[in-house]
Order: structure tokens, then C-alpha cells, then sequence
């Protein structure tokens, strides 16, 4: 009976140590990914408000080219024809 009691407290202590271990990683894990997420809503902010990466001008150029090569397409325009052969 006495062999059954020192296994079992060493697999309570060793389970408690893992399960600390875990812890603590998922702790710096989830301040980890609380530093990334203020670095990027400071870096959206900055662009939307200060008009820093995503400027509105080339940002409507991008959607007319969109539109110019989806109105192509459409039309026919912008698709190559096969080579008849004869």
C-alpha cells in the first residue's frame, strides 16, 4: 500500500508542475498576442486617420481598374480568341 501512495503523489506533483508550466506559456502566449493586436489597430489607425499606407486616391484607382477589367470581360473584350487553324 505504501508503494501505491508514493506513485501516487509523484504523478499529483508531476501533473501540477506540467499544468503550471502550461500555464504560465499560455499566459505569455495571451500578452503576446495582446502586443501584436495593439500594434496593429495603431498601424490601421495611423493609416486610415493620418492617410499613411492607404490613401483614398489609390485606393478608388484600385476599384476602377477592378471595374474596367470586370466590365472587359464581360463584353468580351478582355478574353483572347483561339487561333483557328485553316
Amino acid at each position: 500500500m505504501d508503494n501505491i501512495q508514493t506513485l501516487l503523489v509523484v504523478v499529483v506533483i508531476s501533473l501540477t508542475l506540467l499544468l503550471v508550466i502550461v500555464g504560465i506559456q499560455v499566459f505569455l502566449v495571451i500578452v503576446d498576442l495582446r502586443k501584436s493586436i495593439k500594434r496593429l489597430n495603431s498601424i490601421l489607425e495611423d493609416a486610415i486617420l493620418g492617410g499613411g499606407l492607404i490613401r483614398p486616391d489609390k485606393l478608388t484607382s484600385v476599384l476602377e481598374l477592378l471595374k474596367k477589367n470586370k466590365n472587359l470581360q464581360t463584353h468580351g473584350l478582355g478574353e483572347e480568341h483561339p487561333r483557328t487553324s485553316g
